[in-house]
């Protein structure tokens, strides 16, 4: 299926472009207008053409968000094309991402930042990269600048398979209020306005969000989110300082063995361990000043986290269970400066020059994995306090080599220090890293609507310090070697944009090498390094403005991913999903209703080495209506539209429940996707 989409994608592409041309002229390639004054703006429609360097970055935001049902905070990542997030515990949690065939657990290979301040977590207590964008307010989101690959010079840690950037507004058109209330007592309130103060602008929200889930056991979320921005300035010159705060508590229904649901124990929506789940708190305070090409910034962080888990059961522990307990609590400080030269002349040809540097100071005091009974500590297994300090310096020219022709030519350079105190002596220890990656990438616009791209470019993902000091297994207590911190990886890509107006298209082709896997272990919770990997892929996107009431968008993405160095028949990279599909289609009949729906499709995919076992497909579809009268705005969305009855992820690993034999049984564990679900939202503009 996706691989039909996919080709169909690809060859249509110029007949597509022919057709927007033919409508060109009725859209006069301007933006529409929604009720005669109200403009509609689509980051997708953006013209990328002579700025972009990659068939695979762009923007996506405005009125690409203003209608579109989303579940939960996470899945806003899901509008950067061929980018998929799940979830396999309770909402509180950090989604599971997916993207060029890469099961990006948490955020592995997959650089977040909000405005410029970076989120992954590193040496993070559940998992390296940790990506938790539930403190984000989905309406203050306005855009995501997004790149896939190691092209861009500024690409550095966690930046393999892409780099996502959520910006958020300084300012709203009115003050608004709004309630949602749903199925499995969901309920959400927002307030949220901005307005003049002093010699510029404060925004403040406040958000609230209580829901039980569709889960035998009630998830109990409770999250409150908060955020106040004062703005200065214009876009040329000028400066902000934001403070956002986050706190989510829930209980979890992890992922649950097949066998469980079969011979009828549990249902889909059931637990085995019913003490499970988390608790989040996270203080941002971030401050940015700009003036002509000088761009500065810092930010400190404080986070508190902790989540109880079990997915084997009582595998390794017939008495008390598996049942154990991760906790990070920590400090991050940084800063970056960036400065674009004005124009000049290098070797003959015009030529721009911009330089950055990085600065981030991670002190956790506390990292750790614990036994736990209950919900309650009973023991330590690993307690870690880590000082992780890394410099970053990058530096890009973009030469006009002729009019139509760009050369863009640049690279990161990395410094990493590390500090580990280990409550296990052997353990602890202090070391450093450093790596140079070089980017390339020559732009050719060959017709005025048609840019080719030829990348290349190089990055790395760190690991966890932890490991690169740790020499004894302080689950088992067998000798283990250090891993190396920076691990690199290198990607080749082709590509193609076509922009007519009404019409914006990409193909691309890529290839990526890692010096290292970051793989899931099921019975550990976390993941570890494994084997150096490979993947080549295409990808194509199509965004249409079919009318002034009519728009549509489809992404399709295919990819193999191999282990190397490994022997031949278990080769397989664990979850690599092959294949996504994604989609959609929004309607405004008239200029007070817009009716959307949302497709969404992941591919089958290895869960083991061997491919002897493989996961089910996944489609979903989510669907909208809006209708806005005066200054009220009545939304309808349909969750899961056709009552799917798959799975939001699977895994195979062995796991034991009361009864079995000691060395448990290999099964599928799988966390369901949410069934059939509606939610309505009522929204107040105080014009």
């Amino acid at each position: 299926m996706a691989r039909a989409v996919v080709a169909t994608a690809i060859s249509s592409l110029l007949f597509v472009g022919d057709a927007a041309a033919q409508q060109r002229e009725a859209s006069d390639d301007r933006e529409d207008s929604r009720d005669g004054g109200e403009i509609i703006v689509y980051g997708r429609a953006l013209p990328q053409i002579g700025t972009a360097t990659s068939a695979s970055q762009g923007t996506v935001g405005y009125d690409d968000f203003a209608n579109r049902p989303v579940s939960r905070v996470g899945e806003l990542a899901e509008n950067v094309p061929g980018l998929i997030a799940t979830q396999h515990s309770g909402t509180g949690k950090a989604n599971q991402y997916f993207l060029r065939g890469f099961n990006l657990d948490h955020g592995t290979d997959l650089a977040g930042f909000v405005d410029g301040v970076p989120i992954n977590m590193r040496s993070h207590g559940h998992g390296q990269g940790y990506l938790d964008l539930n403190f984000l307010i989905p309406e203050l989101v306005e855009r995501i600048d997004y790149s896939k690959g190691p092209y861009r010079a500024e690409a550095g840690d966690f930046s393999a398979a892409g780099t996502v950037n959520f910006r958020t507004a300084a300012s709203l058109p009115a003050p608004i209020a709004e309630v949602t209330v749903g199925s499995y007592g969901y309920v959400r309130a927002l307030a949220a306005g901005s307005t003049a103060l002093d010699k510029g602008n404060l925004l403040l929200a406040l958000d609230g969000t209580l829901s039980n889930g569709p889960w035998v056991l009630d998830e109990d979320l409770r999250k409150l989110n908060g955020l106040a921005h004062y703005t200065s300035g214009t876009e040329a010159a000028g400066w902000s300082v934001k403070f956002s705060g986050y706190h989510a508590t829930w209980a979890s229904t992890d992922q649950i063995p097949l066998r469980s649901i079969e011979n009828g124990e549990i249902s889909r929506y059931g637990y085995i361990d019913p003490d499970l789940g988390g608790r989040t708190t996270r203080l941002d305070l971030g401050g940015e000043w700009h003036d002509g090409g000088t761009r500065a910034s810092a930010f400190a962080t404080y986070y508190d986290f902790r989540l109880t888990s079990n997915f084997t059961y009582f595998l390794n522990d017939p008495v008390n269970g598996d049942e154990f307990q991760q906790a990070d609590r920590r400090g991050i400080f940084g800063g970056s400066l960036r400065h674009a030269f004005p124009e000049t002349t290098l070797f003959g040809v015009p030529a721009v020059l911009a330089m950055g540097a990085d600065l981030r100071y991670d002190r956790i005091d506390k990292v750790g994995v614990y036994t736990s009974r209950g919900g309650v500590r009973t023991g330590t297994i690993r307690q870690d306090r880590v000082d992780e300090v890394s410099g970053n310096a990058s530096a890009e020219v973009e030469a006009a080599l002729t009019p139509s022709l760009r050369l863009t030519l640049g690279a990161n350079a990395a410094l990493y220090g590390y500090d580990v105190r280990s409550d296990l002596p052997v353990n602890s220890g202090s070391g450093n890293d450093a790596l140079l990656a070089p980017k390339a990438a020559l732009a050719w616009r060959i017709a005025p609507a048609l840019e080719l791209y030829a990348n290349y470019g190089e990055s790395y993902h760190s690991n966890d310090a932890r490991g690169a000091t740790t020499r004894i297994d302080p689950a088992t207590g067998a000798a283990t070697d250090p891993v190396q911190l920076l691990v690199r990886a290198r990607g080749q890509e082709l590509g193609a944009r076509l922009e007519t107006g009404a019409v914006s298209a990409t193909v691309a082709a890529y290839h990526l090498t890692l010096q290292s896997e970051l793989v899931f272990v099921g019975d550990a919770g976390t993941t570890e390094p494994s084997a150096a990997s490979r993947r080549y892929g295409a990808e194509a996107t199509l965004f249409w403005r079919a009318g002034s009431t009519l728009v549509l968008d489809a992404q399709g993405a295919l990819t193999h991913a191999r282990f190397r160095g490994v022997p031949k028949g278990e080769d397989r990279i664990p979850n690599a999903v092959s294949e996504v599909l994604s989609g959609g289609i929004t309607w405004t009949p008239v200029p007070a209703l817009t009716l959307t729906a949302r497709l969404r499709h992941f591919g089958a995919a290895p869960l083991v080495e061997d491919n002897s076992a493989r996961s089910d497909p996944t489609t979903l579809v989510n669907a909208g209506a809006y209708y806005r009268v005066g200054n009220l705005r009545l939304g309808l969305d349909v969750l899961n539209l056709f009552n799917s009855r798959k799975a939001d992820i699977t895994y195979f690993y062995a796991s034991r429940l009361p009864g079995e034999p000691g060395e448990g049984v290999e099964d599928y564990h799988l966390h369901p996707v949410e069934p059939r679900q509606v939610r309505a939202s009522l929204r107040y503009s105080f014009n």
